[in-house]
């Protein structure tokens, strides 16, 4: 399985800009449901990634003001991507080898489209193993 067929069916790609202040980041990731998002800038290019991590570590855990505080002075920019060709086993590599819980997706042109998260694999590395189960069940106790 890769990485397109994972992002396929989503009809949303979560960002914000670059300009957003931290609290109305933070809200944003509260009302999607999300925990990182892309920041682009006015032109739409992926310039980091805002995770709930890096509010709690950066403004929160330090008391600094999230209201004034701008993305772009959080987010992580050091970026660990994959495009749609990636693979769900490549990915997973990648988010061990680098200790993170997200990968940026980006397409053969660059361009930002969306997030895999490591929920994203361990759904997919669960719905295998009931898949590998049921096949093996229906081995042993074939229907009669």
């Amino acid at each position: 399985m890769k990485v397109a067929d994972l992002i396929h069916s989503r009809t949303e790609v979560f960002s914000v800009s670059d300009d957003t202040t931290v609290h109305d980041a933070a809200r944003y990731l509260r009302d999607k449901g999300v925990r990182a998002v892309g920041v682009l800038d006015k032109k739409g290019k992926l310039v980091g990634v805002l995770s709930q991590s890096d509010i709690s570590d950066k403004v929160a855990a330090e008391n600094k003001p999230p209201a004034w505080m701008r993305v772009t002075e959080i987010m992580s920019t050091d970026l660990v991507t994959a495009s749609p060709e990636t693979t769900v086993e490549d990915c997973r590599q990648l988010m061990d080898k680098h200790g993170i819980f997200h990968l940026v997706v980006l397409d053969e042109k660059s361009a930002y489209r969306g997030m895999i998260s490591v929920t994203d694999l361990l759904k997919v590395m669960v719905a295998d193993q009931k898949a590998r189960a049921d096949f093996l069940e229906s081995y042993i106790y074939p229907p009669r």
